[in-house]
């Protein structure tokens, strides 16, 4: 490739006033700065430290720790030298045939581990770094087979079995750095670590993709791939250490990039707790062993441009034993606030050539520098410090064991073994909080319009009200009337409903006046034709067991804090009453879901299954949302299959389709925060068809998006729908506003328009024609006369008489919690349509239930449900 021009010494020295003035850089101007040369006083490099120098002297005073230094007193575990990767630098990974000339296996035992962990806890260390090669079982059969021998299906799932050890057994903290995760496996991992790392080390997609380059022949080494990891992280609130490996073939345009990429998922979702900047040292037996070493006033100007694109809040470290310790004093002068992990018993296993510096000849150097040194500990004192979800309630305990009030490590402390757990069988013991908020949300209301900690929890709305608000407000969805393009796209539809193009699809989103109402009767026609007349519902009982959660949805009213005075808990008793309730009122369905309760045990959704099963055997468990099953799997370390399998086993019995809302990525990051991304969802829907569980599908829509996102959305139902078949329904969900947290800080419009839900109720009867039958409509958010209209426009189904209905409710809903039979019916009557009773999976009830649901006891029953006086 062509190497850009050197920049001319003026030019240099013009980057370098601005930076010594404060000013903002650009990329270019920071790639300048990277050729700034010369120590003396008054030269570029020199000056350019300075500047570094200042910005980090001001970050440390606004954390309240001003002149200090840090680093974490930790033992290296390294879990397998084994990697399915071929990096030309590395002396970290080997071989199965010299683990085996060497006497070793493809991994350490339990007792190397704990071995290693406990001796460094008597040391006075705290953490515990698990250093490991990327899923070594996908290049080796060895290390398959040791796995497999040991009870693992996986390297990750022996490194989270590992870490709970240490946990358990030492009191050290887990730093897990195993290379490139998906989204679900951090989520497994998150429950047994303090952080997580992974170095980016470069952008240059050429050095992964061009023969001859350092990472040529290395999977995981792909820069998207490893900034997807680095985004996935900060979606699950992951304290998270990443960083740049400089001098392997990078140019200095693509160092900025690097820098750059990791400012801005920082700035996105506040995970990064520290920025390595790591110079290459060539290494004997490698592909790169002739390759120079980073010159040191090379280096040192890249940590200073790093500092300076990162600001003062970040952390920039060094590795203290990768530069000579004379060198160390101009690290510091040219921004470096931590010296990373050093360790007073294991080697540095990725630089075993590069012995760590002694602890207090570090501490000397930096006081002679002018600076104290502090121990920390694996995760950083923000994170320490900072609200549920940084810190995994598992992993708390173990981690305040350790640190001081200032989030720092107490020094001297020595760590010592804690239980890790699920919480104990007492879960669901007893129920907290306001236990009747189903009741109370129509007739007392909620206690304030949003959860307490709404600036910490939901951060700075500017980034995403500037993202969406052009999108929003330059859209417009409603067309001329008589617009040709919806007059051709409604002669297509008529002959091929199903098989219109997108193009096609959105003009008849666009419909308005007379348009509308031929859309209207045309997927009212379909319905007729698919469905018949009949207006079908289910009599089901609602049961939200919690609504504690802290996903941070940010569209969500319904989750509460433990602390917050809307939040509640239902003990295993008071479901179980529930559901007795619901019988005898005549339901035949029990649809349950709650929030992620950090103190839930995974196995806690079983218990819930087999309580309903014992209370009523006969009654249809329709339960937990591909979020609550994600949830569920992490925690009980099962995969998606096992967790369904045993939920079915326990008496699931079909899964609502919910925590869809958009499926698009870009969509689903400012609605929901990081929650679920959209080929999870679809993975564990597809996983639920698999192992014989029905399930719903759904779409929330008139926030964020636009019809564009509708269409697409509709496509992947239905594309899902032709693999699996496993669909009943297809539920639309429009968004209610008024407490939403994303609308009341003005980045979501107030919900969609009465046109547009008339129009998206259409189109998905003629999009899913042939693929899902059934279309429902939510009473709760769209009220009787939206109902009506949508019945008349394609729907044929109104869920249920629900009982109890919260979601909706906290939402700001005014539209109640239950809907008698007679309710329903009158509904259906009123459009000249019969009302039928069904079944979860669109049966008929029993004769029994029919007539339960019916009878006069029965209508006092359901009527209880909600005014228990």
């Amino acid at each position: 490739m062509t190497e850009p021009l050197t920049p001319t010494d003026s030019a240099v020295r013009r980057a370098v006033t601005r930076a010594e003035r404060g000013v903002t850089l650009d990329a270019t101007e920071a790639e300048t700065l990277l050729h700034a040369r010369g120590l003396a006083p008054g030269e570029p490099l020199d000056r350019l430290l300075a500047a570094a120098g200042r910005v980090r002297d001001a970050g440390l005073a606004s954390a309240g720790r001003p002149g200090v230094v840090t680093y974490s007193r930790k033992v290296f575990i390294p879990l397998t030298h084994l990697c399915r990767d071929r990096c030309h630098y590395c002396t970290f990974v080997t071989t199965p045939g010299q683990l085996r000339a060497a006497g070793k296996a493809p991994f350490l035992s339990p007792d190397e581990v704990l071995d290693i962990a406990r001796a460094g806890a008597a040391l006075g260390c705290k953490e515990a770094l698990f250093t490991l090669g990327d899923r070594p079982e996908d290049r080796w059969p060895v290390a398959a087979e040791w796995l497999h021998a040991h009870g693992f299906d996986s390297t990750l799932g022996y490194l989270r079995a590992m870490a709970i050890r240490v946990l358990e057994e030492t009191g050290l903290l887990p730093h897990l750095n195993p290379g490139v995760l998906s989204w679900e496996e951090i989520q497994r991992l998150k429950p047994v670590s303090a952080s997580m790392g992974m170095m980016l080390e470069t952008t240059a997609t050429r050095l992964w993709s061009e023969p001859g380059g350092p990472h040529f022949g290395s999977p995981d080494k792909e820069p998207a791939v490893r900034l997807r990891v680095l985004e996935d992280a900060g979606r699950s609130a992951v304290p998270f250490t990443t960083g740049v490996l400089l001098g392997i073939g990078e140019n200095y345009a693509e160092r900025v990039d690097a820098v750059l990429q990791i400012r801005a998922s920082a700035q996105r979702h506040g995970h990064v707790q520290e920025v390595i900047v790591q110079n290459f040292r060539a290494k004997p037996r490698t592909a790169m062993q002739a390759h120079d070493d980073l010159e040191l006033q090379e280096y040192v100007a890249a940590v200073a441009v790093t500092r300076l694109l990162l600001g003062p809040k970040a952390r920039v470290q060094a590795p203290p034993n990768l530069s000579d310790s004379t060198e160390l004093g101009l690290l510091l002068r040219a921004g470096v606030d931590d010296w990373g992990g050093v360790s007073p018993l294991t080697p540095d296993h990725v630089n075993p050539e590069r012995p760590w510096p002694e602890l207090d000849a570090l501490a000397k150097l930096s006081d002679d520098a002018g600076f104290t040194l502090r121990e920390r500990l694996a995760a950083q004192p923000p994170y320490v410090l900072g609200p549920e979800p940084w810190l995994d309630p598992r992993v708390r305990p173990h981690v305040f064991a350790l640190a001081g009030d200032d989030g720092l490590a107490v020094e001297g402390r020595i760590p010592a073994g804690r239980p890790w757990q699920e919480p104990d069988d007492s879960w669901g013991a007893a129920g907290s909080g306001r236990v009747d908020l189903h009741v109370e949300v129509d007739t007392v209301g909620r206690t304030a319009d949003r959860r307490s900690d709404f600036d910490a929890v939901y951060g700075d709305w500017s980034v995403l009200r500037d993202a969406t608000t052009a999108a929003r407000d330059g859209h417009s969805t409603a067309l001329t009337v008589g617009d040709p393009e919806v007059r051709a796209a409604l002669a297509h539809a008529e002959r091929d409903p199903a098989g219109l193009s997108d193009a096609e699809y959105l003009a008849l989103l666009g419909a308005d006046g007379p348009d509308l109402e031929a859309v209207a009767a045309l997927a009212d026609a379909v319905r007729r034709d698919v469905n018949g007349d009949d207006v079908t519902y289910v009599v089901n009982r609602n049961i939200n067991f919690t609504n504690v959660c802290y996903t941070g949805c940010r569209f969500c009213a319904f989750a509460q804090r433990r602390t917050d005075a809307d939040a509640y808990t239902l003990s295993m008793q008071q479901v179980g009453d529930r559901v007795d309730e619901a019988w005898a009122a005549g339901a035949t369905e029990i649809c349950m879901q709650g929030g992620i309760h950090p103190d839930l045990p995974g196995t806690a959704y079983f218990d819930l299954a087999r309580e309903v099963k014992r209370r009523q055997p006969d009654i249809h468990l329709h339960a937990f949302s591909p979020m609550e099953i994600v949830n569920g799997a992490a925690r009980t370390g099962l995969s998606f299959e096992d967790f369904l399998t045993a939920a079915k086993e326990a008496g699931l019995s079909s899964v609502p389709g919910t925590a869809a809302e958009i499926l698009d990525d870009d969509v689903r990051w400012v609605l929901t925060k990081g929650k679920l991304p959209t080929a999870t969802w679809l993975e564990i829907i597809k996983t639920a068809h698999r192992v014989g569980l029905p399930t719903t599908s759904t779409m929330m829509y008139g926030h964020v998006d636009t019809p564009a996102h509708w269409v697409a959305h509709l496509r992947t139902l239905a594309a899902l729908q032709d693999e699996t078949g496993g669909f009943t329904e297809f539920v639309l969900l429009p968004f209610v506003h008024h407490n939403s947290p994303i609308y009341l800080a003005g980045v979501a419009r107030p919900g969609p328009t009465v046109r547009e839900n008339r129009a998206v109720h259409a189109v998905a009867r003629l999009l899913l024609h042939g693929r899902i039958p059934n279309i429902q409509t939510s009473w709760v958010k769209l009220a009787e006369a939206g109902t009506r209209a949508v019945l008349q426009g394609g729907a044929n189904d109104l869920g249920g008489t629900l009982m109890e209905e919260t979601i909706s409710r906290m939402a700001g809903s005014e539209n109640g919690s239950l809907k008698t039979i007679a309710d329903l019916e009158a509904l259906a009557a009123a459009i000249g349509r019969p009302a039928r009773q069904r079944t979860t999976e669109y049966g008929t009830p029993s004769e029994e239930r029919i007539a339960t649901a019916r009878s006069e006891e029965g209508r006092r029953r359901l009527t209880l449900s909600i005014n228990p006086a």
